[in-house]
Formats: C-alpha cells, sequence, structure tokens
C-alpha cells in the first residue's frame, strides 16, 4: 500500500525577473516596511494615554488605531472590519483571481524573502538542487548553517514586531537591550518565531496547497471573465524542442523549455491548465516572455488572461474585460452596506455610555416611611481623556429621589469619573407609590461641563409577584 503514495518533491523556484517579479518585490518591500515600522509611528492623544498610532492595550482593553480608540463594548466595529476585509478578497478574487495569494498574503511574502537569502547564500535553482541532494561537505554545512541563521534572524524581528503592536513599542526595544523582558512576551516572541521559520522555511507552497482553506474554495468565486494566469494552447501546441532557423510551420510556439516550471514557487505546469496550487503571482509570465524575446515571437503564450477573452481571440473575435457584472455587484452591494453601517456607527459614537443593573436580592424594599426603594449598579464610560462630572436623573416616578453610594463624597449632583475609565456606583431609587405592576423607568446621565447625555430604561419593583 505504501508503494502508492510517492514522497513531496522538493521545490527550488528558480530567479527570474520580469514585470511581475518587479511588481512582487515593491509589494514585498511596502508591505514589510508597512509591518515593522508601524509601531514606531507616534499619534498624541493627551497625557496619560499611549501615543503608539496602532496599538492593542490588552491591560487597559482598549485598541487605538491614529484617531479611533477602541473600547471592548465597540468590537463590533472589529467585527465589520473583518466582515469588510472578507468581501473585499471575494471582490478582488472574482475580478483578478488569486491576487492576494500571490502578492501581498503574508505566508507568500515571508516566503519570497526566505527564498531569496536561500538564494543570496545558496546559489539559484539548479547550485541549491545540487546541495541539497549532494553528500555533506563542510561548504555544505557552512551554507546550510548561515541559510538558517538569517533565517531565525528574520524570524525572531517577525515576531518581535508583531508582539510590539501589543506593547509600547520602543520602550519593550529598550527592554530587550537591558535584559528585562518578561517572560510572557518572550513565550510569545519564541512561538512567533518557530512559526515562521516553519511556515517560510519549511512548509512553504504546502501551506497554500493544504493548509489554506482558500485554495480550496477559490473557484466558487471564479467564472468566465475573472483574470486569471492562462496557457494559450492554441498558439502553444504542439510543443516540443524548437532549434535556431527551424521554420515554425506546424508547429507551436511552446518549445517545452518548462522555464514556467521551474520558476513557479508552488511547483506545477501551468500548461496543464488552471490548478488549485496556483496562487496568480506572474512568474511564470515573466519565465515565458523571457523566452519569447529569446525566440522573436510575441509575447503572451502564458498571460493574465479571462476565459471568454481567450476563447474569442480563438474565434478572431475581441472579447473586452468584464469587470462589472452581476456577481462583483453582488459583493460591492454587500461591502457597501457593511460600509456604511461602520461609517455610521463611527460617526455616532459617543463620549458617552451609561449601564443600569437592577439589584437582585432583594428587588426591592419598603422603608419604615412608606417608600419603596429600588436599588441599581450603574456603569459610566468615560471615553475622553478628561475627568468629568455627571448628573444622574429618573423619569417615570412622582417624587423620586436618589441616593448614589460611591469611593468618595458623591451624589446624584456630582457623579465623577476619571478620563478614559468606567465609574461603577451603587444607587438607590425611592418612590412615595402605591405598590403595583412594574414601571419602567428611565435614568439619565448628562455630561455637567459639556451637556452630552446618555439613557437607560430600566424598571422599578413595587410588589412582588
Amino acid at each position: 500500500m505504501l508503494e502508492l503514495f510517492a514522497k513531496q518533491e522538493k521545490v527550488y523556484p528558480k530567479r527570474v525577473w520580469g514585470k511581475y517579479r518587479k511588481l512582487k518585490w515593491i509589494t514585498m518591500i511596502l508591505t514589510l516596511g508597512i509591518y515593522y515600522l508601524a509601531p514606531f509611528i507616534r499619534w498624541e492623544r493627551g497625557p496619560g494615554i499611549p501615543d503608539q498610532a496602532i496599538l492593542i492595550d490588552l491591560p487597559a482593553r482598549r485598541a487605538y488605531w491614529f484617531w479611533i480608540e477602541i473600547w471592548p463594548q465597540e468590537v463590533y466595529l472589529l467585527t465589520g472590519i473583518l466582515i469588510l476585509a472578507a468581501i473585499a478578497l471575494f471582490v478582488v478574487t472574482s475580478m483578478f483571481g488569486r491576487v492576494w495569494c500571490g502578492y501581498f498574503c503574508p505566508q507568500t511574502v515571508w516566503t519570497d524573502l526566505y527564498v531569496w537569502v536561500e538564494r543570496i547564500v545558496q546559489g539559484d535553482r539548479a547550485a541549491r538542487k545540487r546541495l541539497h541532494e549532494g553528500p555533506w561537505t563542510f561548504d555544505k554545512v557552512r551554507k546550510i548553517i548561515i541559510t538558517h541563521f538569517i533565517w531565525l534572524v528574520i524570524a525572531w524581528c517577525t515576531a518581535g514586531s508583531f508582539v510590539l503592536y501589543f506593547n509600547d513599542a520602543p520602550t519593550l526595544v529598550r527592554s530587550f537591550f537591558e535584559f528585562n523582558v518578561s517572560p510572557t512576551v518572550l513565550g510569545f516572541i519564541a512561538s512567533l518565531t518557530f512559526s515562521t521559520y516553519l511556515m517560510a522555511g519549511f512548509s512553504r507552497e504546502q501551506v497554500c496547497t493544504y493548509m489554506c482553506p482558500y485554495a480550496r474554495f477559490q473557484s466558487a468565486m471564479f467564472d468566465r471573465d475573472t483574470l486569471i494566469i492562462g496557457y494559450d494552447t492554441d498558439r502553444g501546441e504542439p510543443r516540443g524542442k524548437h532549434k535556431a532557423g527551424d521554420s515554425w510551420e506546424g508547429r507551436g510556439h511552446c518549445v517545452d523549455c518548462t522555464a514556467c516550471v521551474q520558476v513557479c514557487p508552488t511547483g506545477i505546469d501551468i500548461r496543464n491548465g488552471l490548478q488549485m496550487q496556483c496562487i496568480a503571482c506572474g512568474l511564470c509570465v515573466d519565465a515565458c516572455n523571457n523566452i519569447m524575446d529569446k525566440l522573436g515571437l510575441p509575447r503572451g503564450l502564458i498571460r493574465y488572461d479571462t476565459v471568454n477573452h481567450m476563447e474569442a481571440e480563438v474565434k478572431g473575435g475581441k472579447e473586452k474585460f468584464n469587470i462589472m457584472r452581476m456577481r462583483t455587484l453582488y459583493y460591492a452591494t454587500i461591502m457597501a452596506i457593511v460600509g456604511g453601517i461602520m461609517l455610521y456607527a463611527l460617526i455616532n459614537r459617543t463620549e458617552l455610555e451609561l449601564h443600569v443593573l437592577h439589584d437582585r436580592a432583594p428587588v426591592f424594599v419598603q422603608l419604615s416611611s412608606g417608600e419603596i426603594r429600588n436599588g441599581y449598579t450603574i456603569k459610566i464610560l468615560n471615553k475622553t481623556h478628561d475627568n468629568r462630572t455627571f448628573t444622574l436623573d429618573v423619569d417615570g416616578l412622582p417624587n423620586a429621589q436618589i441616593e448614589v453610594k460611591g469611593a468618595g463624597d458623591v451624589d446624584d449632583k456630582h457623579i465623577t469619573v476619571s478620563a478614559d475609565s468606567v465609574g461603577e456606583y451603587h444607587v438607590f431609587i425611592n418612590a412615595d407609590i402605591e405598590p403595583g405592576a412594574p414601571r419602567d423607568i428611565t435614568l439619565t446621565l448628562t455630561d455637567r461641563d459639556n451637556g452630552i447625555k446618555d439613557e437607560y430604561t430600566s424598571t422599578f419593583i413595587s410588589q412582588r409577584k
């Protein structure tokens, strides 16, 4: 039974130069630059508030993105961002295929970087293949040790940069030089270093083929107008070797040089048609175009194209690229709706929130004076960066009296909450009413400085069931 299984063949991508390879270099430099440098961008928010532009402050339970501060109660904003990102990926995939995988996916970016290091130290495809398949010599050990050392340095920098998004970047970097880093931070960096080293150094194309779910369901977003990498079989077949001076009559332009296979980071042959492993990086296009230039033939034997456009060219027609179609319109509509909801939420987000919880035991008390008392726990979210004083009022009860219990000298007209924090108080509401059915009441919290208000509807109970 075991003879039916083949060993996974190691892929040795060959160096290639061309338009898409240049685009990949530009994308890699930009994305890595943003990733490594973004934690060091400063954004002034006021005294006592983190000045890191992009920060997830877990101890304070806050997330900062430049001028936006997200509290735990606003996690719906993060949900909206994830939904928008997913729909945007669907839109891009339906129009341009797997360009995300080929240019922007972290697995692709770091694998590209690792392959570049491997090529610098060990040589191009043929040299690397001979080195790995040859006997163990001093030169082989030296090159492999240097390669893996650089890989580990990149992985450590990658892990360290990720941790910087959860800590003040300059402070954490300084603590490394002072050998004063917490075991928790070191543990996260160690685990992320190992995962980066494993994924980009060893797993590589296997992540795209076997681990990433996107490769499995991408075809559901493709149609005949999706821009994919394709091989022009009508022009290329029948393929075969070609010698200088030979006629091209009765034969295709593909000379079976396998250059497209040698440069493919996933090791597939695009001439066999679109495959799940194809990440639409365009390197096979560059390789084939370089061969066509040497042979004096037109470029585009392998190219970005759509099925409809290719078939129209075979028939002598000219099919236009149809980007806006029902599928993309559906996705764009969903994006517009989600984006509009998020924009509305951001524009109308308030600096003040009031939350009220009715006491459960006892639900009410009848005082010796005959008044009915209900107890409540109120939580006040002060999202500003200044200390605030609030007034608490209640509607729905005649002649109601409010007693506020908490640290310090507070009453219903002077409830203080520190900057960027949550104030919690216990409130008693007394009312001279006859016992009866529960009444709906509205508690109104008003900022004494700027008049901003927030309301919460609760219940006043005056008799047992």
